[in-house]
């Protein structure tokens, strides 16, 4: 296995820098900050229609696991978009999130299987680099979905990682003036969406020096370790006054540790995502908010990205996905499914 993880570990930098020299005027990309982007409720407007696809399209789709609900759903977002379009989805995902090579395995497997594009979510932002550039090379379009970042990616869809740590800083600003101690579950480190979450959050929540992050631990999406770190956590600092967890899974860890240490009236805690068991939470009053990234509007825009690719339109290169935080003040409003919350949605990008 050391080996095997070796292996994967050159053969990625090795893909990288041939991929980067095959494309010296496309700079690494920075998904939070490149410029060349559009809004998804401008592609309409942009670029018209979406272009027929040609009868027979078939379009992989490889995601991290299917154990996370968040993953779930951005699948059944391809699927929703793609029946409406005649377009055929296979939709794999790895046994866990840390497979990386079983990743690897799976997305490789579809490029030998003829797909006309790919819809990728890796585990990291270097381990489908291989396959990315054996995808390019044979003129498959691949679009890096929403949230480890490829460097090489040509095109990509989804949230300002960033913002996502913002939104719940801004809410401790606002509601808690008096400031005091938190803490950051992270998500798997060295995943570009990880970090940036927590900076966006660290970085903004310090600002006026009424705010101090007293640990920021990596939990690796896992809702256990979320727990045990989150305890360990709560007794060291006893005046906490709340968390932010990296992904909704971590959240509802974190908050079965504030509860069981009796802290649930003094302790808030936020997660990211927007899963149903987060809303469930909210609506419960245990889960104080969540940074909802809506997965299956999400997967709809990414399919759409890949058709309008197929189609030979110029899309720029990010196109750029909504959130939205979710509290117990606007939980039903956002709890609207299908047309119905790509309606809430169009009307809020437009205020």
């Amino acid at each position: 296995m050391k080996f095997a993880l070796k292996t994967l570990v050159a053969s990625c930098a090795l893909a990288l820098t041939v991929g980067l020299a095959h494309a010296q005027d496309l700079a690494p990309l920075n998904s939070d900050t490149e410029k060349d982007r559009i809004d998804w409720s401008q592609l309409q407007s942009k670029f018209g229609d979406v272009p027929a696809a040609a009868q027979g399209t078939r379009i992989g789709g490889v995601s991290k696991t299917l154990t996370n609900e968040y993953w779930r759903t951005l699948g059944e977002g391809y699927q929703n978009y793609a029946k409406s379009h005649g377009v055929e989805v296979t939709y794999q995902a790895a046994q866990s999130e840390g497979d990386q090579l079983g990743q690897l395995s799976i997305t490789e497997n579809l490029i030998s299987q003829g797909f006309k594009a790919l819809l990728l979510s890796p585990q990291t932002d270097s381990n489908l680099q291989p396959a990315v550039e054996s995808a390019e090379s044979s003129g498959v379009p691949v679009i890096n979905v929403n949230d480890a970042v490829i460097p090489s990616a040509k095109h990509y869809v989804g949230n300002v990682q960033r913002d996502n740590g913002v939104k719940v800083a801004e809410w401790f600003l606002k509601n808690r003036p008096q400031g005091g101690k938190v803490a950051v579950i992270e998500g798997q480190a060295g995943v570009y969406a990880a970090g940036q979450r927590t900076k966006g959050f660290s970085e903004t929540i310090t600002k006026d020096g009424k705010f101090k992050v007293v640990a920021s631990v990596p939990g690796n999406w896992d809702r256990q370790l979320a727990y045990d770190t989150a305890a360990t956590i709560l007794q060291q600092n006893p005046d906490l006054v709340g968390f932010y967890a990296n992904n909704d899974g971590m959240a509802l860890g974190v908050i079965e540790a504030v509860k069981a240490a009796g802290a649930k009236d003094k302790v808030v805690v936020f997660g990211t995502d927007g899963i149903s068991d987060a809303y469930a939470s909210i609506k419960a009053g245990d889960l104080t908010g969540t940074v909802d990234s809506f997965p299956e509007l999400t997967g709809e825009v990414a399919m759409e990205t890949a058709l309008r690719l197929l189609g030979k339109q110029a899309l720029p290169r990010v196109v750029a996905t909504p959130q939205a935080l979710i509290t117990k003040d606007n939980v039903d409003t956002f709890s609207a499914k299908g047309d119905d919350l790509r309606q809430v949605l169009l009307k809020q990008a437009n205020q």
